[in-house]
């Protein structure tokens, strides 16, 4: 019974490999198939050994000569990359410093929740798209295209997307940000940018990513301040000190910011900060 179990457990097995991993178990297993016409025997059966094999060769490094990945393994990567997504767009893209600043906007305008937390991370989001699209269309050309035309192998269209994003992260990180987690991985100084880890790579341009989102929120909340204190100065030289400053100025830092275009401004200044 427990031979039968067994045998049932790696035919389920070899089933979800798919066709491709399952072509390339061993030869013999096919043969001791028993016929259609009468029911499978334990012996009949491919063993766990087989199904270990059939993985091996399924999941083959490029250049072993075992083939490429098999259809579950890279539906598993799919499914992984699917679940790292929220921190790859934020981490990875150009989002982190367009939400920063957008918040910075709403904190100087004093409107509390308005525009709502939504709207700033929907507007956040496509301009990020906008400002990744010059990457994105490489990464379809140069990875995405050329795998689903089977001109390159999974692992190689992977390794060529990761690329492409590191490309555009170290044109916006600062050298002085990149050497300093050099320095702390203690690896050797890197001469081109394949040289470079992901995980030497993907903090730099976060830390770098910060700096200059508060470098210019503090710029952008300059010119509301200067309102807030004109407004403060008349409300004390008018005797009105229980009157909340905040709340006089409000209109006039948002009748400011609609009549400079604030919104087209910010935009502009957002997406040509990238370089």
């Amino acid at each position: 019974m427990r031979m039968l179990g067994k045998a049932i457990l790696s035919l389920v097995v070899l089933a979800a490999l798919g066709s491709q991993a399952f072509a390339q178990g061993r030869a013999g297993s096919a043969a001791t198939r028993a016929p259609a016409s009468r029911p499978a025997t334990p012996a009949a059966m491919p063993s766990m050994g087989d199904v270990i094999d059939a993985v091996d060769k399924a999941t083959a490094p490029q250049g072993s000569g075992k083939g490429d990945w098999s259809p579950p393994v890279k539906l598993a990567v799919v499914f992984t990359a699917l679940a790292l997504l929220p921190s790859v767009l934020v981490m990875m893209t150009s989002f982190t410093r367009i939400v920063i600043v957008l918040s910075f906007i709403r904190r100087a305008l004093t409107t509390q929740n308005i525009p709502p937390t939504i709207a700033i991370v929907g507007l956040s989001l496509f301009l990020a798209l906008f400002t990744m699209s010059g990457t994105f269309v490489k990464i379809n050309q140069e990875s995405l295209q050329p795998y689903l035309q089977n001109r390159m192998k999974f692992e190689t269209a992977c390794l060529e997307a990761n690329n492409q994003l590191k490309e555009f992260m170290l044109r916006q990180t600062r050298q002085s940000d990149l050497q300093l987690f050099v320095d702390i991985a203690n690896i050797a100084k890197p001469k081109t940018i394949d040289d470079i880890p992901a995980h030497v790579a993907i903090p730099a341009f976060a830390v770098s990513e910060f700096r200059t989102a508060f470098e210019m929120g503090c710029l952008l909340f300059i010119p509301f301040l200067l309102v807030d204190l004109v407004i403060a100065g008349i409300l004390l030289s008018g005797g009105m000190m229980m009157l909340p400053p905040s709340l006089i100025s409000l209109p006039f830092k948002i009748v400011l910011f609609v009549l400079v275009d604030g919104w087209k401004l910010l935009a502009k200044a957002l997406v040509t900060s990238f370089n």
